[in-house]
């Protein structure tokens, strides 16, 4: 029989290692599901994991598709230290997206530097108001923060579907369920000639540095680590509980909104019911795969921003199923929390004994 047992100090270097060790036994386990397909499995990792590297317009793409990862992770990170489990990002970018659409649309045609900043405030707004619904809830009630924030995800597809397909349609589209396109002072500036890389990715990278001082060098952060690992604890030290779950849950649907906002003003350029692309969900394996650190949640937005567009073009080149690619993204996330375990606890064989 075995069991896990508690180690008595964790291993600095294998908990730095954790990341490294579940990225490489995902290309392990991915190769073996690829090859049970048919597939080379040597040319699909090649393709997800280097290719990208060497094409001008992958490399801008990366970044393209980091920037909401990295943005919406951060926000998680705050809420999963401190034990607050927001799983409903995905509804809170939905919604940041269509406030800021929203906005764009109402001063459409009309030009100006002060309505993209107006589109980003809409949008966190929404997003805070969105990521507040779970956290009333839990707070009054004591309702489950994990099951109301996801099922609040469903509301906001809807709600995006049912906007676009009526009072937010395009009176010039044909009666297909989309926006019109985004006046150009509602779209983000390109930063890069011939990409689609956009001002956006530069708040990201800015905030990265920002959340760190906040988490390692200010008494929020310290609140927020304290009611993570002790809630007795910051219970004595007066941390109000409260506070804590709204601002959490607060935080993490600002950001979840502004990183909406970004994908609806930048690379789709407007509200269609297809901009949820799952990048809500996937922030949650982002930041653990940045060990709940900004600054290391800023890299793990590059490596899954890679299984995103290496994804996409294995799937073109070698006819691998979108569905595999989900599966090989959840596979990182399983041996990141196995690994994870491994650092806390030893494996150890038990022997009944016999009467």
């Amino acid at each position: 029989m075995l069991t896990l047992e508690p180690r008595r100090r964790s291993s600095t270097l294998l908990q730095a290692l954790t990341p490294v060790l579940a990225v490489l036994a995902t290309m392990v386990a991915g190769g073996i599901l690829f090859a049970a397909l048919g597939k080379n499995p040597v040319e699909a990792i090649r393709i997800i994991f280097v290719d990208p590297f060497f094409d001008p317009f992958s490399r801008s793409e990366l970044l393209v598709k980091a920037a909401p990862l990295a943005l919406i992770a951060i926000g998680l990170s705050f809420g999963f230290r401190a034990g607050i489990w927001n799983i409903g990002a995905e509804g809170q970018f939905i919604i940041g997206a269509l406030c800021a659409g929203a906005t764009a649309l109402a001063f459409w045609g009309t030009e100006g530097t002060w309505l993209l900043p107006l589109m980003a405030l809409a949008g966190m707004i929404g997003g805070f108001l969105w990521g507040m619904i779970p956290a009333l809830l839990k707070i009054r009630f004591g309702a489950n923060e994990i099951l109301v924030s996801l099922m609040l995800v469903y509301v906001a597809e809807l709600l995006l579907s049912a906007l676009v397909s009526g009072p937010l349609r395009d009176p010039d589209g044909f009666n297909f369920p989309e926006s019109r396109r985004f006046h150009d002072s509602a779209t983000l500036p390109i930063i890069l000639q011939n990409t689609r890389a956009h001002i956006g990715i530069l708040v990201a990278l800015a905030l990265g540095p920002l959340a760190y001082a906040i988490l390692h060098k200010h008494v929020f952060g310290y609140h927020v680590k304290l009611l993570g690992t002790a809630p007795r604890a910051a219970a004595f030290a007066g941390v109000n509980t409260k506070l804590m779950i709204a601002a959490c849950l607060g935080l993490s649907g600002a950001l979840a909104g502004l990183a909406g906002t970004f994908e609806a003003a930048g690379p789709v350029g407007q509200l269609v019911p297809s901009l949820p692309v799952g990048y809500g969900f996937t922030a949650i394996i982002v930041a653990f795969l940045g060990r709940l650190d900004p600054l290391g949640i800023l890299a793990a937005s590059l490596v899954m921003a890679l299984t995103y567009i290496g994804g996409e073009t294995a799937q073109f080149t070698l006819q691998i199923p979108a569905a595999a690619i989900s599966v090989f993204q959840g596979m990182l996330l399983f041996f990141l929390l196995g690994f994870e375990v491994l650092t806390r606890f030893r494996i150890r064989r038990v022997t009944r004994a016999t009467s």
